[in-house]
């Protein structure tokens, strides 16, 4: 059991869209399984359109629930979970009835000598952002209130600064948590357990000793229903200012020394501020035959479904050690990979056998809910010759670690929801990274690569391929 959490309020916009059934009441209900939520807690999801009555929304959130537990679904956490849940419409211009619904919520729960907390949950589109935001000002929603933000943060510079001073005009930033999922996954914090904690790997963690680092989200999934939203975001905006960039300042951050939101955040930030102007030459866009058959997509589009492109960090850790990003959609495979290529070692002393004795030193972390990690290295290859051949280590801490409650992992939104009613920003994103990265994305956006067609089910167009010297792990 966890620690025991102040009263909570949770207002979840967008709560009878797909995030919510798939991610948010999930993880309030795996939440609730564990004694992980407060005591006493209430949910209120909004929208503009009602789902007709709370019961009727309650039967629609267990719907959602039943399918993405499944047959582990708990029916007394679950009933308790809706006995909390209720539904009040809303827009950006009149929230009154959903303060009043908020205000009541908190009466029921012991009023304000409790102490009672707001977590506002903003799922909506980045149009609608701004003026729900100013919404929840008015209303004074955002009294004793965190509010958690999803991406995309801006479709550009000048929106994100935008965004950022209609937060600032109601909010700290101390209340402000962006959320970013690929943050809250287990495989991605232990990035610090794996490198800080073991000497076989920090002193090898620079450009002394690797090559290069490839950071590689491919996904097999089409546009699935999102053709709108890609239209007016498109795949560099969606995964590669945000996802990637996280995961490469995870890689890449100097040794906070301690683990505190200020520390790792700065340390975050200092890689991206050290992120040299980006070579256009090394950018690749792509767009996947068929992209423009789909539904709410132009037959013009020329919108990016897929992204390859190089990144450097200019200090004395990093300085020379290219970055490979590489995500989009209708790919050949769908993973979350991380691959650190150390260097030759460049000895004669041995020859390959013919049989993988050649292929490079390689740090692989497969970024799934149980972490798995893989270390390729070259061994001497049975027999009365000296010759190399491949050999592999490998970590899966599904294996390697007692199946307990307290070391089942949680799911990414899982966590980070904890995390926001915790009041721990360590794996949010702040402002200053936002900014920063915007800064970085901006001139892609000003003067735009060409997009090159691609076959659904490769690995993107060829120029992509050919990026990385040496090719990509996963091909």
């Amino acid at each position: 059991m966890s620690e025991t959490l102040p009263p909570h309020v949770l207002v979840l916009f967008g709560a009878t869209g797909d995030l919510a059934a798939r991610k948010l009441f999930p993880g309030l209900y795996r939440l609730a399984a564990a004694g992980r939520l407060p005591e006493e807690y209430a949910v209120v999801g909004s929208g503009r359109h009602s789902p007709g009555t709370d019961d009727e929304f309650r039967d629609q959130v267990r719907e959602g629930l039943v399918e993405t537990v499944g047959d582990d679904l708990d029916d007394d956490v679950a009933a308790d979970l809706l006995r909390r849940t209720s539904f009040q419409t809303s827009d950006a211009d009149d929230g009154s009835d959903l303060a009043e619904a908020v205000r009541q919520a908190e009466d029921d729960l012991g009023g304000a000598d409790a102490d009672v907390l707001r977590l506002v949950y903003l799922s909506v589109p980045p149009a609608a952002m701004e003026p729900m935001i100013a919404m929840l000002g008015r209303e004074g929603l955002t009294e004793r209130a965190r509010l958690v933000v999803e991406k995309p943060f801006g479709l550009d510079l000048d929106s994100s600064r935008s965004l950022d001073a209609a937060l600032k005009d109601v909010v700290e930033e101390d209340q402000v948590f962006r959320i970013d999922h690929f943050l809250g996954k287990e495989a991605v914090q232990n990035i610090l357990a794996l490198r800080f904690a073991n000497g076989l790997f920090e002193p090898a963690w620079d450009n002394r000793s690797i090559a290069s680092v490839q950071i590689d989200v491919p996904e097999e999934l089409r546009m699935e229903g999102r053709g709108s939203f890609y239209e007016s975001t498109g795949c560099l905006r969606d995964m590669v200012s945000t996802h990637l960039s996280q995961l490469l300042g995870f890689v890449a951050l100097e040794d906070p020394r301690e683990l505190t939101e200020q520390a790792v955040r700065d340390a975050k930030s200092a890689v991206f501020e050290a992120l040299e102007p980006l070579d256009a030459s090394r950018v690749v866009y792509g767009q996947y035959d068929g992209y423009r058959d789909e539904d709410d997509v132009d037959d013009d589009s020329d919108v990016e479904t897929f992204v390859a492109l190089e990144m450097r960090v200019d200090n004395d850790r990093w300085r020379g050690v290219p970055f490979h990003l590489r995500t989009g959609k209708a790919l050949a495979e769908t993973r979350r990979t991380i691959t650190l290529r150390f260097k030759d070692p460049g000895s004669g002393l041995l020859h390959s056998g013919g049989d993988g004795g050649d292929e490079p030193n390689e740090l692989v972390l497969e970024l799934t809910d149980d972490p798995i990690i893989t270390i390729d290295v070259r061994a001497k290859r049975p027999g009365p010759e000296l010759t190399l051949t491949e050999a592999r280590f490998h970590l899966d801490l599904a294996d390697d670690v007692p199946d307990t409650p307290e070391n089942k992992p949680l799911e990414a939104y899982e966590r980070l929801l904890l995390d926001a009613m915790r009041g721990d920003q360590t794996f949010f994103t702040r402002a200053d990274e936002v900014d920063r990265l915007w800064q970085v994305i901006q001139p892609l956006l000003d003067d735009r690569p060409e997009v090159h067609p691609y076959e659904p089910g490769s690995w993107g167009p060829q120029a992509a391929i050919d990026l990385p010297d040496g090719g990509w792990r996963l091909r």
